[in-house]
């Protein structure tokens, strides 16, 4: 820790580093709230897309066994195209935000492939999307809680050592001050004493 100087001036600047700690705190606390409700939103949105990927998959279960027909269903028939993503500003921190998916279907003759073709390319872009979707909440809850561990140590900086080691120092400074105060005033009592003396001789 640096030594401080016992002066007026140092006195000052202590008080004000103080008000200026005590005035970024209830933001820094608010700032950590909110990264807080933040994250659990996204933890809440994160088991939603896998209950609906669960229940996707239970409902594949049901007829699979026709993803093994011969020349039907190839792994070129469904391709992502691209990825929309947004930006969004969650208590200063950008955050991307899906915004969904495109795909390109391969061409298929309809007279000769079987009905459940359409459903089972209908059932995989769901899949796709709903993992494509965590993939980007994923990387919010990261981002957030990377900003929420740095927010954290502010506020635990402010609380526990900036705000306590500033109000020592005020003391300190105000205890010797007060203490200067006083010997001069017994200096001048002496003083002043002194000069009596001597003016009565």
């Amino acid at each position: 820790m640096a030594k401080i100087r016992l002066t007026k001036n140092e006195l000052k600047k202590q008080k004000d580093s103080l008000k200026m700690y005590k005035r970024y705190l209830p933001t820094l606390m608010l700032k950590k709230q909110q990264l807080q409700g933040e994250i659990r939103m996204t933890e809440l949105r994160l088991k939603e897309l896998k209950t609906a990927k669960d229940n996707l998959d239970e409902s594949f279960k049901t007829w699979i066994g026709v993803f093994g027909e011969k020349g039907f269903f190839t792994e070129n028939i469904l391709k992502i195209t691209s990825l929309r993503t947004g930006h969004g500003n969650v208590a200063g921190v950008v955050i991307p935000i899906f915004e969904g998916a495109d795909f390109e279907i391969e061409q298929y003759d309809l007279a000769r492939t079987p009905a459940w073709l359409d459903k089972a390319v209908e059932a995989m872009k769901q899949a796709l999307l709903l993992d494509l979707e965590s993939q980007i909440v994923e990387e919010q809850r990261k981002r957030l809680e990377r900003e929420l561990r740095t927010t954290t140590q502010r506020v635990n900086l402010f609380e526990k050592v900036k705000i306590p080691q500033t109000m020592g120092n005020i003391k300190k400074i105000q205890v010797y001050l007060g203490d200067q105060q006083t010997a001069a005033v017994v200096r001048g009592k002496i003083a002043k004493s002194g000069t009596e003396k001597a003016v009565a001789v």
